[in-house]
């Protein structure tokens, strides 16, 4: 189904796809990461992307609260956008030699999934309230919350120490 597909009537159709798409994002990520902690040569990124590891798995048990308050079993739909970032991220990491480079480049990648998710999560919440779901954009607002936070602390780790390192 794409984005603008027939099958998509209303806001409430929208949100419902779009808890798909993210749905599928989550468990992609879920086999993404530890492939992304073992390639990492930084203790504190290989850390980080277990920690976010722990808290994806949290991100897919919350979406399934919310496909069970809308009423509906929890569905995934291909996302071609989460694809195409975690095929990225092992093409560039299969092609840089300086592992300090590469742990450069995995906090590329692992920004481009944390952006791609604040995204879609931003919508999500608004589009909840829209409809009248302040109960799922609570549970939702936990994720974009976290998701934020990684954001944050992937930032600070390139720019005091992994960045530093693959420049030097």
């Amino acid at each position: 189904m794409g984005l603008f597909t027939k099958d998509i009537k209303t806001m409430n159709d929208l949100f419902v796809h779009q808890l798909q798409d993210i749905y599928y994002a989550e468990n992609q990520l879920v086999k993404a990461l530890p492939k992304m902690a073992e390639k990492a040569t930084d203790q504190q990124l290989k850390q980080g992307f277990l920690t976010h590891l722990d808290e994806t798995r949290t991100h897919v048990q919350r979406l399934e609260q919310v496909f069970q308050m809308q009423g509906i079993a929890p569905k995934a739909v291909d996302c071609p956008a989460i694809d195409g970032i975690i095929e990225e991220a092992e093409e560039v990491a299969g092609e840089v030699a300086d592992k300090t480079v590469l742990d450069a480049a995995l906090i590329n990648a692992g920004q481009a999934a944390e952006h791609y998710e604040i995204t879609r999560y931003g919508s999500l919440i608004a589009w909840a309230k829209q409809l009248g779901r302040s109960d799922c954009a609570a549970v939702l607002q936990k994720t974009l919350d976290e998701e934020k936070a990684t954001d944050m602390k992937l930032t600070k780790l390139a720019e005091t120490t992994v960045n530093l390192r693959a420049a030097s």
